[in-house]
Order: C-alpha cells, then sequence, then structure tokens
C-alpha cells in the first residue's frame, strides 16, 4: 500500500541518512521536469541521472530532449556528483505496451504501463551501477499520477530489493521551480509528454485555444 504523503516520506528517509550521500539512480523524462528534482535531491544524494523514454516519439525528438538533459546538468551547479547515463532508445517496447489502449485519453491504462516499464528499467540499471535508491522525475507534473508512479515504485522494490524513493516532486512549489529553471537556463520545452498518443492530443489542444508551444513541459 503507497504511502499517504510520499513527499512527507521521502524527506523522513533523507533525514534519516544523516547526512550520508547515498547513491541514487533518477529517471528522468526531460531537462524542465529533472531541474528542480536534481536541484533538490543533489543535495543529499549522489545521483545517477538515467534516461530511459521509449515512448518519445520520433527518435529525433528523443535526441533533443536527452541533449538538453546532458546540457541541463553541465551548467547547473549542483551539490555532489550527478552523471548521466542513457538507456537504450525502444519504441517497439512502447508500441507493444500501447497495443488496445491506443485510444484511451492521457492518464489511463496506457499511462499506467508506461510508468511501470520506465520504472522497472530503473530499478534493474540502479542494481547494475551500484545505487542504493532509484525514483523518477514524473511526480513533478500535475498531470502524472502521483499515486500510481508511488505504488509501483514500492512494488518494484518488493521483488527487486532496490529502494525506491517515494516522492511527489510538484508539492513544496516544485512545478513552478521548474518553470522557473527552465526559462533560466532557456531549456527546450515540449509541448507533449512524449508518445505519439499525447502528440496527438496536444495537436487537439492546441486547436481548441489556439495555443502553440509556449505551454510548459513541466504541466503535460
Amino acid at each position: 500500500m503507497p504511502v499517504q504523503n510520499a513527499q512527507r516520506e521521502m524527506e523522513r528517509i533523507i533525514a534519516e541518512l544523516g547526512g550520508r550521500r547515498a547513491r541514487l539512480l533518477l529517471h528522468g523524462c526531460c531537462a524542465p521536469c529533472s531541474s528542480y528534482v536534481l536541484e533538490t535531491l543533489s543535495r543529499a544524494f549522489d545521483i545517477v541521472l538515467y534516461y530511459y523514454n521509449p515512448n518519445i516519439s520520433p527518435q529525433e525528438e528523443y535526441s533533443r530532449r536527452l541533449d538538453e538533459v546532458r546540457r541541463l546538468v553541465g551548467q547547473m551547479p549542483l551539490e555532489g556528483s550527478v552523471t548521466v547515463e542513457s538507456g537504450a532508445y525502444e519504441p517497439a517496447r512502447f508500441a507493444e505496451l500501447a497495443r488496445g489502449r491506443e485510444d484511451e485519453p492521457e492518464g489511463g491504462s496506457r499511462c499506467r504501463a508506461c510508468y511501470e516499464l520506465r520504472l522497472r528499467e530503473a530499478a534493474a540499471a540502479a542494481a547494475r551501477l551500484g545505487c542504493e535508491f532509484f525514483t523518477t522525475t514524473l511526480s513533478i507534473s500535475p498531470h502524472k499520477n502521483a499515486a500510481w508512479l508511488n505504488e509501483l515504485g514500492e512494488q518494484i522494490e518488493r521483488e527487486t530489493g532496490v529502494r525506491y524513493l517515494p516522492a511527489d516532486f510538484k508539492k513544496r512549489g516544485g512545478t513552478k521551480r521548474s518553470i522557473e529553471l527552465s526559462r533560466q537556463y532557456d531549456l527546450y520545452r515540449q509541448d507533449y509528454c512524449g508518445c505519439i498518443y499525447s502528440k496527438r492530443e496536444a495537436a487537439r489542444r492546441r486547436e481548441r485555444t489556439g495555443r502553440g508551444q509556449e505551454t510548459d513541459a513541466v504541466i503535460q
């Protein structure tokens, strides 16, 4: 059963470390969402930012977001050690989990399956790279289901033995701070989550509202 207040639980775990800098694998979806999370967690952890996002389409978009993650880590004055590792680009895996769910709206079972795929790969990478904890930046978005993310993370911890760091990074003004940092570092802010289905939904939204790509990535 997932914790009721993930942010408070994360803060409790960090306090229990007592200043010891544990090694954390942070799954990152893009630079804007990673910015605040890195700023916050680098105070307590040495971080491997793991970019594994087979949902992102097309490949040029995937590569552009990865490049921005690397640029951000190179430019931000972060505490401790922060390195970037890139997983394989495996769009066929996402296509397989999306089969039969193509017409579901954003936020349904297709998204939950996508969360699980990325979290499982993050936990496997954490074990491989000698990280004590793993977590993800995804909960910073108001449109991502933090309860699902934490439920899946805790389930994967039980199965693998790699500790999951519960989080809801939109708390404590996280989303607002991400927007500020995105502007400060002039980060590329995409207007869709990443998959072809979210891109299609974003196009419909632009048609309805007449708004362009000024929408911040962190609210996707």
